[in-house]
C-alpha cells in the first residue's frame, strides 16, 4: 500500500501532500518513481492474524490473567483499593462456555421448575441425560482450556477436526456441545 507521511493514500481518492498539493483521484496510474518523487513510500501490508488470539501479527495476547500496572510498574487498584487484572484468553473462554452452557441449559430448566413446584411430576429420562451431557461438556471444555499449555494448544481448541478430503467431522474441542434434544 502507498503511504504519504505514515498515512495510508487510497486508490481512486484525492490527497493532499505536506507542501499543499492536492493529487489527483487517478494518482494510482503513475509510475512508482513519480509517486516516490510525491513522497509516497510503498509499505508492504501487515500479515494477516487471528485477532481471537493476538493484538496484532507478532504480539499474541496473554493466556492467564495478568496484574495491571501503570507506567511506573506499581499496581493499578480500582475504586475500592482492589488489584485491576485484565483477563487472559484463558479466562475469557472459560467464562463464555459457562454462559453457552447457561444458555442452552436455561431452555429445559422448566422441566426441573415443574418437577420441584408439581409433586406428580417427574423430569423426563432424555432432559436429565441431556442436561448432565451438557454439564458435562462444559467440565470437558473448561479442563482443556485450563490444561492449554501454550498459545498454540489454546488456539489448537478452536480447530474443527477434518478428514482426509477437508470434510468436517466433528466439533471444534472449544464448542463439542451435544446435540439439542
Amino acid at each position: 500500500m502507498w503511504q504519504h507521511n505514515g498515512k495510508t493514500i487510497k486508490e481512486g481518492k484525492s490527497w493532499i501532500s505536506t507542501d499543499g498539493i492536492k493529487h489527483p483521484t487517478n494518482w494510482a496510474v503513475w509510475s512508482d518513481s513519480v509517486k516516490k518523487s510525491f513522497g509516497l513510500v510503498w509499505v508492504n501490508d501487515p500479515a494477516p492474524y487471528d485477532s481471537r488470539f493476538y493484538w496484532d501479527a507478532n504480539t499474541p495476547k496473554a493466556l492467564n490473567d495478568v496484574n495491571a500496572v501503570d507506567e511506573e510498574g506499581n499496581a493499578r487498584l480500582d475504586a475500592d483499593g482492589n488489584q485491576v487484572v485484565t483477563l487472559g484468553l484463558k479466562s475469557i473462554a472459560i467464562a463464555k462456555t459457562k454462559e453457552t452452557a447457561e444458555n442452552i441449559l436455561s431452555k429445559t430448566d422448566w422441566y426441573v421448575i415443574k418437577a420441584t413446584e408439581v409433586s406428580n411430576y417427574t423430569v423426563p429420562s432424555s432432559i436429565t441425560t441431556y442436561r448432565a451431557a451438557v454439564r458435562t461438556a462444559s467440565n470437558t471444555i473448561e479442563t482443556a482450556i485450563t490444561n492449554a499449555a501454550n498459545h498454540a494448544a489454546f488456539m489448537a481448541l478452536y480447530d474443527v477436526p477434518v478428514d482426509s478430503e477437508g470434510k468436517r467431522t466433528g466439533n471444534a474441542p472449544i464448542h463439542d456441545w451435544p446435540d439439542e434434544i
